[in-house]
């Protein structure tokens, strides 16, 4: 006959794991009480073992069929094991037992949610809400469900509403932050965040979302102060050095940005895009080894980072190493096929090695994926202008005026290039056109055609915009 043992909460919970593994092994039957068995379920989650946590629940519920607390563990084990049928039922056997347990309609939801029956999943929240002891999680879930089906207003009234209830709901400070961004709405973010130090001055997060905010808005100068208290806070807080550098890059404080991106290097793993960030700082400076050194050690780490095979490039192509540079653009090109930025850049090195053709073509790009870029345009025609391909040249530039019809750039340059095809009647119409938009740019012509400031036409016309 077996003997039977029992086991009860006041024994240490490592005791009752050992005694518990020593049944298993010795095939034996010993009884647990049911703290002392939650004990063991939960330093098996721990363990990150849900499969043997899984089976102590089994073993629970034979010697308390009665408890709910096991079925609702098993829920739980068999949504982390993805067995959301057999959880829905373990759900409904608890709900039987006591339809009064919050975790059940907790869990339901969960569920529900990741399933993306959104109705379904708010039902079970709302019944949770009543029930529940603490509500920030559930509303915390509630706001995600909103986000689900596109709702942000909503999803920011429950991101509230949860803050009300917990003042240190971290993920609930940055997800408001993430509903404000999507509804590009950061004055109304500034005022929440600026509201909440008010009553939670120690909040480390909320100074961040503050900076971030302040970032959005180009407030460089708060953002950084916002930023710094953050990291007086939380003084290993990696992510508001990083942020720092940002804000610092775009006052164009590059040698500060680099000190404080180093100093990510304390609090967490250097890692590939702050290696980028100074790499790109050095570059700014013109401390060309420096960055290629950073940009290396960055693709070292991530050879997916598109943006530092670029700077790689970029560091070349300023000491005239065109061919190397152009090998490092197609690295980075080949990451990011419909980056105007790198299409431009390799366009402007195939210029310079001479390869027209080639030059051209990326030009094309560049202005098929960004219709707005005017030095693009300018560029494109010019090429066809240097090949005395006029009419071609024209047509460039007439379809930037369409994209860009207030760059008045494009329109000096379209009197250049109507000059030299003598067409002079037109010539003069986008002349006036031209000093309409800009006056001040009329060098532009000069710089192409020096030969016009000998025109009396041209120079009556000129003085007319510019007494």
């Amino acid at each position: 006959m077996e003997e039977e043992f029992e086991f009860g909460f006041t024994e240490d919970p490592k005791f009752s794991v050992e005694r518990y593994e020593e049944m298993i092994r010795n095939h034996d039957q010993y009884f647990f009480d049911a703290q002392a068995f939650e004990n063991i379920i939960d330093y098996y989650i721990e363990k990150n073992d849900p499969a043997k946590a899984l089976q102590v629940s089994e073993y629970a519920r034979n010697q308390h069929p009665f408890a709910t607390v096991f079925l609702v563990k098993q829920a739980q084990l068999l949504v982390v094991m993805n067995r959301p049928d057999e959880a829905f039922a373990a759900l409904d056997k608890a709900a039987m037992l006591e339809a009064s347990d919050a975790d059940i309609y907790i869990i339901r939801g969960n569920l529900y949610e990741s399933m993306e029956r959104n109705a379904e999943a708010l039902e079970n929240y709302e019944k949770a809400l009543d029930l529940a002891e603490e509500t920030d999680e559930i509303l915390l879930h509630m706001a995600y469900v909103h986000q689900n089906m596109g709702d942000y207003d909503t999803a920011i009234t429950y991101l509230k509403l949860c803050l009300k209830q917990n003042m240190e709901n971290q993920d609930a400070l940055y997800e408001l932050a993430f509903c404000y961004d999507v509804m590009d709405n950061q004055e109304e973010s500034v005022q929440f965040y600026q509201q909440y130090i008010d009553n939670e001055p120690y909040s480390y997060a909320a100074w961040y979302n503050l900076g971030n905010a302040f970032t959005k808005l180009s407030l460089f100068e708060k953002a950084i102060d916002a930023y710094d208290y953050a990291i007086l806070i939380k003084d290993s807080f990696a992510s508001a050095y990083f942020n720092k550098g940002n804000a610092l890059v775009n006052l164009e404080k590059y040698a500060e940005a680099i000190e404080v991106y180093r100093q990510t290097f304390e609090y967490e793993q250097p890692n590939a895009d702050t290696y980028c960030a100074i790499g790109e700082c050095y570059e700014k400076l013109e401390q060309m080894d420096e960055a290629r050194s950073f940009y290396k050690k960055s693709v070292k780490m991530d050879a997916k980072l598109a943006d530092a095979w670029f700077g790689i490039g970029v560091t070349l192509d300023f000491e005239e190493r065109y061919f190397e540079a152009l090998h490092f653009y197609k690295k980075a090109l080949d990451l990011d096929i419909a980056n105007a930025d790198y299409w431009f850049a390799i366009a402007d090195a195939e210029y310079k090695l001479g390869h027209l053709v080639e030059a051209e073509h990326a030009y094309e790009k560049v202005v098929e994926l960004n219709p707005l870029d005017v030095d693009a345009w300018l560029d494109y025609s010019s090429i066809m202008y240097e090949q005395e391909r006029l009419l071609d040249a024209i047509e460039v530039i007439s379809e930037a005026i369409k994209n860009n019809p207030d760059a008045a750039e494009l329109y000096y340059r379209m009197v250049a290039y109507l000059f030299a095809k003598g067409e002079y009647n037109e010539a003069l119409n986008q002349l006036e056109m031209a000093l309409a938009a800009d006056p001040e740019k009329r060098y532009i012509l000069f710089d192409y055609l020096p030969q016009l400031q000998e025109n009396k036409v041209i120079i009556d016309i000129i003085n007319r915009y510019t007494r």
